[in-house]
C-alpha cells in the first residue's frame, strides 16, 4: 500500500478521484496473494496489481463505476489457464475483489499508520446495505477506531477475534458468513480485516563485501535494511548509502535499539566472534530469523563463546542458521547475497531449512 501513495496523491492533485481495489478471495492459483491492492485513476491510469496482469484490464473497467457513483464493488473474475501461464503459473484460479472510492478524509487515519510504518488492520464491510463501512484495529488491545464501529457488535467482536489472528500471522483474513451459507433470518456478516504490516527488516551484522549486494537486493525484495558495524572504515556511507539505516554499534547495542520482533531478519556476515555473540545474545530471544557465516569448525568456537558468555545453548542456539543461506554452490558475494536472501524469504513464508538433528 505504501508504494501506490505517491502515485494516488498525484491524481488527486491532478483532479482525479481513485478507486482501490483489495483482494479478498483467492481461489486456486490467482496470481496475487489476498490483500493485493490496485489504485485506478478516473483517467484509467493504474498502480499496482491484483492479479499479475491477467484481469486488470476488467478491473479498470469496474473501478470506473466505482468512481462515478460512489457505491463500493465486490466483484469475482476468473483468471484462465492461458492468462495465469503468461504470468508464471502453472494453471488459474479466480480472484474477488473488493472496489471503493478512496476517501482522503475517511482513509487519513490508514494512510498516516502505513506511512507511519505501524502494524494495524483495516476492516471492511464487503455486502449489506454498510458495505464500505470501514475501522482500524491495532495490536495493542485490538481497539477499534476511525468510524468507531462497523454498524453491529458482533461484525466488531468477529473482527477483533480476526485481527487478532491476523497480527499474529501478519496475513490479512476474510470472515464470510452469508444467509445462503446457513439457516435462519440473520443476515450473518461478508467481513474483510486487511492487515498491513510494516516491512520486514534485514539487519546485517558486518559490513563486508557481501552486505553491499545483499542490502541492495534485499531492498528490491521490499525488506528495510538496517547495517550494523562499529568498525567506521567497513561501514561508511560511500559503500552502503543505499542502505535504509548505517548504525555505527557495537551489536548489542544496536539490535537492542532496534526491539527487534516476528518481523525482524538479522544476518551475521562479520565472521568475527567479537561481533557475533553480542548480537546473537540479542537476536535470538527476538528475531524470526538469525543466520551466521561462518564454517562448522567456526561455528562450533562461535556455540562455545555464546554457552560460555551468555549462557545460551540447546534449542535457542539451535535457532542458528549456520552454513547461513541456502547451499546454490556459489561463492562470490553476489552469490553469497543470493543464498541468503533466498533463505531469508523462505523463513518469512514458513520454510525451515535447517536440517532436522
Amino acid at each position: 500500500m505504501r508504494d501506490l501513495l505517491p502515485q494516488i496523491d498525484a491524481w488527486l492533485a491532478d483532479g482525479q478521484r481513485v478507486s482501490l481495489a483489495t483482494v479478498v478471495k483467492v481461489w486456486g492459483s490467482a496470481p496475487r496473494p489476498l490483500g493485493s491492492k490496485m489504485a485506478v485513476a478516473t483517467s484509467g491510469g493504474m498502480a499496482g496489481s491484483v492479479s499479475g496482469g491477467c484481469v486488470e484490464g476488467a478491473v479498470v473497467e469496474e473501478a470506473q463505476s466505482v468512481l462515478a457513483t460512489g457505491v463500493p464493488k465486490l466483484v469475482s473474475f476468473g483468471v484462465s489457464n492461458d492468462d495465469a501461464f503468461a504470468v508464471g503459473l502453472s494453471c488459474g484460479g479466480t480472484i474477488e475483489i473488493f472496489l471503493e472510492r478512496w476517501d482522503s478524509g475517511s482513509m487519513a487515519p490508514w494512510r498516516k499508520a502505513v506511512e507511519d510504518r505501524r502494524l494495524v488492520a483495516r476492516a471492511l464491510v464487503l455486502r449489506s446495505d454498510q458495505a464500505g463501512r470501514q475501522a482500524l484495529l491495532w495490536p495493542e488491545g485490538v481497539e477499534i477506531s476511525m468510524d468507531g464501529s462497523l454498524g453491529r457488535d458482533d461484525w466488531d467482536r468477529q473482527v477483533r477475534l480476526s485481527a487478532t489472528n491476523g497480527f499474529a500471522t501478519l496475513g490479512s483474513r476474510r470472515e464470510r458468513d452469508l444467509p445462503d451459507d446457513r439457516e435462519g433470518d440473520d443476515p450473518g456478516h461478508d467481513l474483510f480485516v486487511d492487515v498491513t504490516a510494516p516491512p520486514p527488516r534485514l539487519v546485517i551484522v558486518g559490513a563486508v563485501h557481501a552486505a553491499v549486494h545483499l542490502v541492495a537486493m534485499a531492498k528490491e525484495a521490499g525488506f528495510e535494511t538496517i547495517v550494523v558495524d562499529p568498525r567506521t572504515a567497513f561501514a561508511t556511507k560511500e559503500r552502503f548509502s543505499h542502505a535504509d539505516r548505517l548504525l555505527h554499534s557495537w551489536p548489542d547495542e544496536a539490535l537492542l535499539s532496534l526491539d527487534l520482533d516476528a518481523n525482524s531478519y538479522v544476518a551475521l556476515l562479520s565472521h568475527d566472534l567479537k561481533l557475533d555473540v553480542p548480537a546473537l545474545r540479542v537476536a535470538l530471544p527476538r528475531a524470526r530469523y538469525v543466520g551466521a557465516l561462518g564454517s562448522r569448525n567456526t561455528h562450533h568456537r562461535r556455540l562455545t563463546r555464546l554457552a560460555e558468555e551468555a549462557g545460551i545453548e540447546g534449542a535457542l542456539a539451535e535457532r542458528i542458521h549456520n552454513p547461513i543461506g541456502l547451499d546454490l554452490g556459489g561463492r562470490r558475494a553476489e552469490e553469497i547475497a543470493v543464498s541468503v536472501l533466498a533463505e531469508v524469504v523462505g523463513v518469512s513464508h514458513g520454510v525451515d531449512y535447517r536440517p532436522i538433528p
